[in-house]
């Protein structure tokens, strides 16, 4: 069914070609960067041609490392890292980065745990690797909308941060005060998705589920767990984020 549907030929990759293109021209003439450049549409270019050489090895990969547990666990933990790193340069800029393992961390690893334990999904390269990896897909990207939209606010209204020090409460409570609304807004892409689910949009676990065989029923009730499980990883990264920037641990570097 899933080779009748997209074969993995020449065709296919020429249609990817043209749809990235597509994206890069309409990125770089519409410069849609946060400088008004069309730097972004080479960004967009280097994305797409990473993802098709990344996905291509993990292809080559997933099969050893479903067969040891060592490999299984360094390959979790280069996932994990690599979001991190991601996660950190696009909210900081700088050597705070790294203080992105925290939001990430505690929203993936209880989830994982928890499936682990109670056997709902076993410790098999198979299975643990594409669930594990959209846990962390999702708490990356709670973390960097919660995160930079905080530093962003908080850089604009510095002025309201200190009038709330001035009238009494403590650095991280007038930090609280202005970032916390904004960086809520992290959850709406999940929350959107999840209301939507089979009205709007049938996400990818879903439809790969139908691909691969899977009965309607069966692909309904996964695709509920990821979108269940994704709500309270993104809920638990955006409440560290934001705990993080309102104590100076994620921040930036001020302009001279």
């Amino acid at each position: 069914m899933a080779q009748t549907l997209l074969p993995a030929n020449a065709t296919l990759g020429a249609v990817l070609a043209v749809l990235l293109a597509v994206a890069v021209t309409v990125v770089s003439c519409a410069r849609l960067s946060g400088d008004g450049g069309r730097g972004q549409g080479r960004a967009v270019a280097a994305a797409g041609v990473r993802a098709a050489l990344q996905l291509a090895a993990v292809a080559l990969l997933i099969g050893w490392v479903a067969r040891s547990g060592w490999l299984l666990l360094a390959f979790l933990t280069l996932m994990y890292a690599v979001a991190v790193r991601t996660a950190g340069r696009r909210i900081t800029g700088n050597g705070s980065w790294w203080w992105a393992a925290l939001p990430i961390g505690a929203g993936v690893a209880p989830v994982v745990a928890a499936l682990l334990l109670t056997g709902l999904v076993p410790a098999v390269g198979i299975t643990l690797v594409p669930v594990t990896g959209i846990l962390i897909g999702g708490a990356l990207t709670a973390s960097v909308l919660g995160g930079r939209r905080a530093l962003d606010e908080l850089t604009v209204r510095r002025g309201e941060v200190e009038a709330g020090m001035a009238l009494g409460l403590l650095d991280r409570e007038a930090r609280l005060e202005v970032a916390r609304p904004v960086a809520s807004d992290a959850l709406l892409p999940g929350l959107d998705q999840t209301r939507t689910v089979g009205l709007v949009t049938l996400p990818g676990a879903f439809v790969g589920m139908l691909l691969g065989g899977a009965s309607p029923l069966l692909a309904g009730v996964v695709q509920l767990f990821v979108l269940v499980a994704l709500l309270a990883v993104q809920a638990v990264a955006v409440a560290v984020v934001l705990e993080l920037v309102a104590c100076g641990r994620l921040h930036r570097d001020v302009a001279p």
